[in-house]
């Protein structure tokens, strides 16, 4: 599967943006998928994670309340909408994806294969 986000851009703090990753190739529905990001001289860490079917999700405490996962499988597309945002939500954000034949989510970074390029998200204080 290919995976291209998009959505990044510079928004004010409290503003809010909605980044897409949309995926081609094999059946979107077949795979768990995730959002995960990396700011300058930091490790890529976990934002959100989704299900196959959309049903289940998974946020890391510092997005809860502020973040949503999203998809739709007819449009082979995942979301995430984030608001109320923070400088500390600056970083690189990337969308991946793990074929699975069981719904659920995965959070850890090393269980997903593919992986999209990142759109950069920039929180103006």
């Amino acid at each position: 599967v290919q995976l291209q986000a998009s959505g990044g851009g510079l928004v004010d703090t409290g503003g809010s943006l909605r980044l897409s990753c949309a995926a081609s190739g094999r059946t979107f529905s077949g795979y768990r998928m995730g959002w995960f990001r990396q700011a300058p001289g930091k490790e890529r860490e976990f934002v959100a994670a989704i299900s196959r079917s959309g049903r289940s999700t998974d946020y890391a405490d510092s997005n809860k309340g502020r973040f949503t996962i999203s998809r739709d499988n007819t449009r082979n597309t995942m979301y995430l909408q984030m608001n109320s945002l923070k400088p500390e939500d600056s970083a690189d954000y990337y969308c991946a994806a793990k074929y699975s034949r069981v719904s659920d989510y995965t959070s850890r970074s090393s269980e997903y294969d593919y992986w999209g390029q990142g759109t950069q998200v920039t929180v103006s204080s």
